[in-house]
């Protein structure tokens, strides 16, 4: 569309014929699917589920609820729909509720055309600019969201409050012809939520008696969450039956979609790209640990793990390399099993505890949950210590893990401090006996950096499957035989993380 056009009588002789906002969409949504374009780019896990159903709901012309915990992409969702409307549409010069020139609404539209006719002035207006979002709050009002008499108004135009020209519009009125979202709408007041009633469904909309008649043009999208929804608050069932399309949204279901996730919204600067590098084998340990917390008997599940505890907990597991690699004036480094006690607080502070997990204090669970995505992730490098175990005829030889364990039985210890260089990485684990041997064995191909890791990451393995002590110190790692520190454990009554 030309956005050279200027007046309401240039605008009739281009021929253009106005839209509703959902046909907008509509259109723009069918064009893309034909021509086989992502809908919704970045949104990586929803292929298969919410992105087909939402597709559905927008060619349906539906108003969308979406249903999920924390950190499942549903504003972000909501905000893409944006690139599916028209690039520009031309609006009322000075209409405070984006007024169609050939359909006005507000009362200053109606006037405009009336005195200039087709000499009214246009503007354009961009798609970026046609999007409102609201939080649910206790305190959102009737007024925030769709309107009010504004006295000031009145008393600088002379009018009296029985002018309709008074009202002060809300941001509803003025996300006309476009988009709007409300998030946590269980959260509105039950009261305020009434007032959303004939919006959705009829158009009007009334303001301190005021009869107006305004068929508002919206595309309404809501979150909400499922605890909020049952517990806290709760959607009023007139509002719920007028919102067509109500849509599920998850967790990634698989690491490998959580991984991606992760690595594009990661905000690595590009300083720490260049120093620091991160092994796929961390990484994995890093997102099982959101995993894991899905699922542990500590954390509430009704609130949910957001992808936003891996992503923050990539930034620090990068620093916690980066910060080492600076303290020890070395050019580049790689993080380390040991850094990944730099992601706790990404830990601690996105979970939300049950009783029991409040008990045990949010500094062990986020250990606890540390110690089971190293658990977890082990065996899928290594063979599972706990076949070893069970067999109570095993062939000495047969056991893989026996040498390094036998050297920490004969009262053998390995300290390893936070801030160790390289060097003295690679010395300290050279003194376990086997420990260098295990990981040729079972990957022959690794660099020295890559078995340097490798041979960390076996202690920590047969720690968290309970075949060799670990203590987490404030600066240090410290692995030792399992019976030597539970005695030493029950003598001294040390309480430091194992």
């Amino acid at each position: 569309m030309d956005t050279n056009i200027k007046t309401l009588g240039e605008l009739k002789k281009s021929g253009y014929q106005p839209k509703s906002v959902k046909e907008e969409i509509r259109q723009n949504l069918i064009t893309r699917l034909q021509q086989k374009e992502a809908t919704f780019p970045g949104i990586i896990g929803y292929e298969d589920t919410v992105i087909p159903d939402t597709e559905r709901a927008l060619l349906s012309r539906h108003n969308i609820l979406f249903l999920g915990l924390r950190g499942q992409a549903k504003t972000r969702m909501a905000r893409q729909m944006v690139d599916l409307l028209d690039e520009y549409i031309p609006v009322i010069e000075g209409s405070e509720v984006n007024d169609d020139p050939f359909s006005p609404l507000s009362r200053y539209a109606r006037d405009l055309i009336a005195e200039k006719g087709d000499k009214t002035p246009i503007t354009w207006l961009h798609r970026s600019q046609r999007y409102g979002e609201k939080l649910a709050t206790p305190d959102v009002s009737v007024a925030d969201l769709i309107g009010d008499i504004d006295p000031i108004k009145a008393a600088n135009l002379k009018l009296s409050f029985a002018d309709e020209r008074v009202i002060h519009f809300g941001i509803i009125p003025r996300s006309n012809r476009g988009i709007f979202v409300i998030n946590e709408l269980p959260d509105l007041q039950a009261r305020i939520q009434v007032s959303l009633f004939n919006i959705l469904q009829e158009g009007d909309i009334q303001i301190r008696g005021f009869k107006v008649r305004m068929p508002l043009d919206i595309l309404f999208i809501f979150t909400a969450n499922p605890e909020d929804y049952t517990n806290r608050g709760s959607i009023v069932t007139p509002l719920k039956d007028r919102i067509e399309s109500q849509i599920i949204t998850h967790y990634p279901k698989n690491v490998e979609n959580s991984l991606l996730i992760t690595e594009q919204e990661a905000d690595i600067h590009e300083e720490q790209l260049q120093k620091v590098q991160m092994s796929d084998m961390v990484k994995r340990l890093i997102e099982q640990v959101a995993f894991e917390a899905r699922t542990s008997e500590y954390v509430d599940k009704k609130s949910g793990v957001s992808a936003r505890l891996t992503i923050a907990a990539f930034e620090n597991a990068v620093s916690a390399g980066e910060r080492r690699a600076i303290i020890n004036k070395e050019k580049d480094t790689q993080v380390r099993i040991g850094d990944l006690q730099g992601i706790i607080p990404a830990i601690t502070g996105k979970i939300e505890l049950v009783y029991e997990g409040e008990q045990e204090g949010p500094l062990q669970v986020a250990h606890n949950l540390l110690d089971k995505s190293i658990r977890t992730v082990f065996a899928n490098y290594f063979p599972n210590p706990e076949n070893y175990k069970k067999r109570k005829q095993t062939i000495p030889a047969e056991n893989p893990y026996r040498a390094v364990i036998q050297w920490f039985d004969k009262g053998n210890q390995l300290q390893l401090l936070q801030d160790l260089t390289d060097k003295q990485y690679e010395v300290a684990l050279s003194k376990v006996d086997g420990l260098k041997d295990l990981v040729a064995d079972h990957f022959p191909r690794a660099n020295g950096k890559e078995s340097l890791l490798l041979m960390e990451f076996v202690l920590h393995g047969l720690s968290a499957h309970s075949l060799i002590s670990k203590k987490v110190l404030e600066n240090e790692t410290r692995f030792s035989d399992l019976l030597g520190t539970m005695m030493n454990f029950s003598m001294s009554g040390d309480d430091d993380v194992e």
